[in-house]
């Protein structure tokens, strides 16, 4: 029997090769000789960098940087063996888990420090990208993270204008004459599973700035900032990319990757399955098992364990989904996209400290898919006995 594990992580307690892990040991206490696929995933958030270091193989680099507030802060980034490819996660450098609800200020938050992990896998020789832009403090329409690349925004005067959301309405010009010569040979690859535009209504401010800590009028300040550093954007290109989907994507860093480097903007999951070559794996395949902490309608918005079912569907494989929780409601949904069977880890009712336990979510998911492994064999078995 061949088994391919494609699970997510379960979020804030066990990273998806530590549930990949649990389950194997399922599965080999009732089919000691079956052959197990593990291939961590990610959806191009939280733990991509994990995901693709654990299933590519890689290493991690420990990297000072600059938090959203300016402050130094030790973070990580991943490089896979080839040592020509980085995996980057924004929210490690400028997301907004690293601010304090009280400090939550997009005038005031950078991207600087993603630009800094980019520049320091440049000078460890990394040419190829992949980044991960979700959760991000920001509303700078990743002027900081081109700073850190060595871009220069200039006011009126020719000074350059600071860092923050509320430097953007100060530009007049922009300065790439210092950017960093090797960015010409880098491609990037940024998952990005919105299609907000830079500005207006349904821009970056106005959807996502109040999650960030503004208020209406930093919200219409931080619209104008944008609003006006199009314009600024679109006289130094000659081009307008403001209006394109997904320029909006991380407090406008979209528009930035797409105005300043060699960038394709995809869907999270999409990259990650791809580069992990999961299609390939499922090749003979009797199960595919997948699940990540929660399954609910949001599985069904561009989440690893629907683009798992999708792919396993067209090699014909039957897919298990396991997972800390099953929201109400939410079944029926989840086997339209293709997800043959729910099975939630829970085997008595317990607080959310005590589900979140790491130890104890190791012990549930083994136990759990031993029972699944069991009713299959009992089947097979039966099956086998009457012909």
């Amino acid at each position: 029997m061949k088994i391919v594990i494609a699970v997510d992580s379960f979020k804030e307690s066990l990273a998806s090769y530590e549930v990949a892990d649990c389950i194997e040991k399922g599965i080999k206490k009732v089919y000691v000789d079956a052959e197990i696929i593990k291939v961590p995933i990610a959806d191009g958030g939280e733990g991509t960098v994990d995901a693709l270091v654990y299933g590519m193989g890689g290493r991690f680099v420990e990297v000072e940087v600059s938090n959203p507030l300016g402050e130094r802060i030790n973070s990580k980034y991943g490089i896979l063996l080839d040592e020509k490819r980085a995996i980057i996660e924004m929210a490690t450098a400028s997301g907004l888990a690293l601010v304090a609800p009280q400090k939550r200020n997009p005038l005031k938050t950078t991207t600087y420090g993603t630009g800094e992990m980019i520049k320091d896998a440049i000078k460890k020789g990394c040419r190829r990208f992949i980044v991960g832009i979700g959760g991000s403090a920001t509303n700078d329409a990743g002027m900081g993270m081109m700073q850190a690349l060595g871009m220069k925004f200039l006011d009126v005067h020719g000074q350059e204008v600071g860092e923050g959301g509320e430097a953007l309405l100060k530009v007049a010009k922009i300065d790439g004459t210092k950017l960093l010569p090797e960015l010409k040979m880098c491609q990037f690859l940024v998952a990005c599973d919105v299609n907000n535009p830079l500005y207006g209504l349904n821009g970056a401010a106005y959807v996502y700035a109040g999650q960030k800590g503004a208020n209406e009028e930093m919200i219409e300040e931080l619209d104008a900032g944008l609003k006006h550093f199009s314009t600024v954007l679109k006289e130094y290109l000659s081009v307008d990319v403001s209006l394109v989907a997904g320029s909006g994507a991380a407090g406008g860093l979209g528009v930035a990757f797409l105005a300043f480097l060699n960038v394709e903007l995809k869907s999270g999951i999409e990259i990650v399955l791809e580069e992990v070559q999961l299609q390939e794996k499922l090749d003979g395949a009797d199960f595919v098992i997948t699940g990540e902490g929660r399954m609910d309608a949001q599985s069904l918005m561009g989440k690893a364990p629907v683009g798992v079912a999708k792919l396993a569907k067209l090699e014909g494989v039957p897919i298990i989904s396991l997972s800390g929780a099953i929201a109400d409601n939410s079944e029926e949904l989840l086997h339209k996209e293709g997800i043959d069977v729910l099975f939630s880890i829970m085997n008595a009712p317990m607080s959310l400290e005590e589900a979140l336990n790491p130890e104890k979510t190791k012990v549930l998911v083994e136990k759990k898919t031993e029972e699944i492994f069991r009713l299959i064999k009992m089947v097979q078995n039966h099956n086998t006995l009457n012909g």
